[in-house]
């Protein structure tokens, strides 16, 4: 496996000349089991390209799918592997079919653990719902059957596998990703001895299939805030450990991003010699290239985009910024320096501002990072609405609720003026020997503009305060985009654009909203 390297993850249509790697990935995967011959492989990515799918670690193949297009309606349910792909060759592929028929799924052995199953599954579901189909069917292998098959027949061993009292790594797997059983497929694959030529029907239904004159299905991004503890931490590893954990939990809730707290590393201080705090502060950088790496694994591993709270750090200028990173779960990261500084940032360690309102592509759309006191100026969030942002994220430090509400209120009134969410995040616990920065309140929220369509008090999740705690919320960008058009308010569209604009800077250039 890959270690301490720098890593990057992406997903691409398979080609012929990756045959050599998927039938290594398959010997190594299914070991009991026949590979791909090559012209069954060649006859797979040339009849159907878009359904084999790759996924890459830096250079290296390391999981894949394969799959086909047909009308499931002119099979038996009742069918076997060979007879639903025309015995490996795809000749029942269907251009016009309504259903994705899931034929082969594995990650290499070497790489489990990473969540690369998920990432296939979702790749599977983001192709049927470009193609609109109706549905995604996979005969699914019980590999783990062989183990159990002397005290139990097949029927309860399922059984067990769904109430969770065995793991299976297939269906455990397809379970998890959001498939349900439909029945139990005798002789799906004779020859497979591990599953007793046992298989199970499974089918993930499209919600957004569109059927001809039938009102298109919204799509939902799932957003987590940690209202995190500061605590007294002995090492980076010990404070990286903290910081999984949530990201883990965030992962099992299928979180699309997870927020953590601004001033997140202020805890790496409390290990740290202590000194004067604008020179303590500063020892912070030190640990910079342990932190990106240690946040770019995680979005990789747990297959999430993660906004790392914020983390103080001196640039090639020597100057010190505050500065919050987002990290894709392709690899890729970004990140949003702090605009105003708080005169007790400035006073006790020096902070100098950043001089651009970022808007960051993601695979969920577009976002923007406002950073606690940011929050507090309208025309900050006003600029990243106007370059398409819909949800913006607010990592926060506050250490009362004065303090607090001064956020909070700002953050409402952003989501209610410029018509989009708004996802808080804040700390609590606190940091005896860390000068001036000795407690924290927070109540993370999740917001949302203020109309009918959205809960009446304009929060969608809300965390008790001073609870180390997560809250999470699906959001639905369909219903912005129906809010800004046609909302009770059109505050995003019914700005007096002849009376005031804002001027602002950015690359040098004068720009006017």
């Amino acid at each position: 496996m890959v270690e301490n390297k720098e890593l990057s993850i992406r997903i691409r249509q398979l080609r012929v000349d990756d045959f050599d790697e998927v039938v290594t990935m398959q010997l190594a995967a299914f070991p009991l089991m026949k590979p791909w011959k090559k012209e069954q492989w060649e006859q797979c990515v040339t009849t159907f390209p878009e359904g084999q799918i790759g996924v890459m670690l830096n250079d290296d193949l390391v999981a894949s799918s394969s799959s086909l297009l047909l009308n499931f309606d002119e099979f038996s349910i009742n069918h076997s592997w060979s007879e639903i792909t025309g015995n490996g060759t795809l000749s029942t592929h269907n251009p016009l079919g309504d259903t994705l028929y899931g034929i082969e799924i594995m990650v290499d052995p070497e790489y489990r653990n990473m969540k690369l199953a998920r990432r296939l599954y979702e790749a599977r579901k983001k192709l049927a719902r470009e193609m609109n189909l109706k549905r995604i069917v996979v005969g699914g292998r019980l590999p783990n059957y062989h183990l159990y098959a002397d005290e139990m027949d097949i029927r309860e061993y399922v059984q067990n596998v769904m109430d969770k009292k065995i793991f299976d790594p297939v269906l455990t797997t397809q379970l998890s990703n959001g498939f349900t059983l439909k029945r139990i497929i005798k002789d799906y694959l004779p020859g497979d001895k591990e599953s007793g030529g046992f298989a199970t029907f499974m089918e993930w239904v499209n919600l957004d299939y569109q059927a001809e004159g039938e009102q298109q299905f919204n799509t939902y991004v799932r957003v987590c805030a940690v209202q995190y503890m500061m605590r007294m931490v002995n090492s980076f590893e010990e404070f990286a450990q903290h910081c999984e954990y949530f990201i883990d939990v965030a992962a099992d809730y299928k979180s699309d991003f997870v927020l953590f707290p601004e001033m997140l590393t202020m805890q790496l201080l409390s290990f740290l010699p202590n000194k004067r705090p604008g020179t303590a502060v500063r020892q912070l950088s030190a640990y910079t290239t342990q932190y990106v790496e240690f946040f770019r694994q995680m979005a990789i591993k747990y297959n999430t985009n993660i906004i790392a709270g914020s983390h103080l750090q001196t640039e090639e200028d020597e100057e010190l910024y505050n500065i919050s990173y987002l990290f894709r779960r392709d690899g890729s990261f970004d990140k949003q320096y702090k605009l105003h500084i708080t005169p007790h940032e400035k006073k006790w360690w020096g902070v100098k501002p950043g001089d651009k309102v970022e808007v960051f592509d993601t695979d969920c759309g577009k976002i923007a990072i406002s950073i606690c006191y940011d929050v507090e100026f309208p025309e900050l969030c006003r600029i990243a609405t106007s370059k398409g942002a819909q949800i913006i994220f607010v990592p926060f430090n506050t250490d009362d609720r004065r303090a607090y509400n001064r956020v909070r209120y700002c953050a409402q009134a952003r989501a209610v003026e410029n018509q989009v969410y708004v996802v808080l995040a804040g700390a609590v616990g606190n940091l005896p020997q860390v000068d001036n920065l000795d407690i924290q309140y927070a109540q993370s929220a999740i917001l949302t503009p203020s109309d009918v369509e959205f809960h009446r008090e304009a929060i969608a999740a809300e965390a008790e305060p001073g609870d180390e705690t997560l809250i999470y919320q699906d959001l639905d960008m369909n219903l912005i985009k129906r809010n800004k058009l046609a909302g009770n308010v059109r505050t995003w569209f019914d700005r007096r654009d002849d009376l005031y604009r804002i001027h602002y800077f950015e690359d040098g250039k004068e720009q006017v909203l």
